[in-house]
């Protein structure tokens, strides 16, 4: 199946109020594993590559490659995705190689500064047909620090979508990124003013810190897009430390990153059927 555009992909679930699961890939059995679990769940996904998982292998191009051929040969709808690139670069070669979806994080310079390098990387990526996702505010959790206070204002985003014209907007309601416990409280009113106020989709980052009950209520209230990482390194963590344990003298690695893999594809399947339950209407 050829890769999904994401206008497609999103335009398919925001109208019925169902989530987008965004699976963050670190090695090609992550990634083999994520679309294992989408063909599982009869789901579209986005298979995502992280600018921090291009500087630990050295180079997108090597994952960035294989995790495309992987989204090629899957049986449901696959959007791959740069994910937190704060290099413009970086932005362009995730285009050249034949991504589809991108998203540039300027959320750490100031508004004007932000604003102005998201719009040049939007105009950029949409004369090559591809998505941008962006960020107002820096939500919490990147290089370890845990801000679940942070939150987005309506108008503010609202503003800036206008002004950047990007895709999609993540935005912090409180969650936080790489957290370990599942126990994140999610403002569920401000997503709906957020839903209102923004004519795009809205994107939770740091969802692996939400229970399953409120990822639905999140969908439910109005996010579209949501992103998954940690969770996912816990569950192939696990299942890999539980198969060396049982057999120590095992050196194989591909008979316990296996195991691994198979724990984080019926994870996928598990989370998108969370994500994808009809959602509660926005009150």
């Amino acid at each position: 199946m050829p890769l999904a555009p994401m206008s497609e992909v999103v335009g398919g679930l925001a109208g019925a109020r169902r989530g987008l699961g965004a699976f963050n890939a670190i090695q090609l059995e992550q990634a083999e594993a994520i679309v294992a679990g989408a063909e599982r769940a009869g789901s579209p996904v986005v298979l995502q590559v992280s600018e921090n998982c291009v500087a630990y292998h050295g180079a997108l191009a090597p994952l960035g490659r294989a995790v495309l051929e992987v989204g090629r040969a899957a049986a449901v709808p696959v959007v791959v995705h740069l994910d937190h690139a704060t290099s413009a670069d970086l932005v362009r070669e995730a285009v050249a190689l034949g991504f589809g979806s991108v998203m540039f994080d300027a959320s750490r310079l100031d508004h004007d500064a932000n604003v102005a390098a998201t719009a040049e990387v939007a105009a950029r990526c949409h004369a090559d047909g591809v998505w941008v996702e962006a960020e107002l505010g820096e939500i919490g959790g990147k290089d370890g620090a845990h801000a679940p206070h942070a939150r987005t204002d309506p108008a503010e985003a609202a503003s800036y979508v206008a002004a950047t014209g990007v895709d999609a907007l993540a935005v912090a309601v409180g969650t936080s990124h790489a957290m370990p416990t599942r126990d994140g409280v999610l403002d569920l009113p401000l997503i709906a003013r957020l839903r209102a106020a923004v004519p795009v989709p809205l994107v939770l980052h740091g969802s692996s810190g939400v229970p399953d009950a409120a990822l639905g209520a999140a969908v439910g209230h109005g996010m579209t897009k949501i992103n998954i990482a940690t969770q996912l390194n816990k569950v192939y963590t696990a299942a890999v430390r539980d198969r060396l344990a049982a057999d120590p003298a095992l050196v194989d690695p591909r008979r316990y990153v296996a195991a691994g893999r198979d724990a984080v594809a019926a994870e996928v399947a598990r989370l998108l059927a969370v994500i994808q339950a009809p959602g509660l209407p926005c009150r």
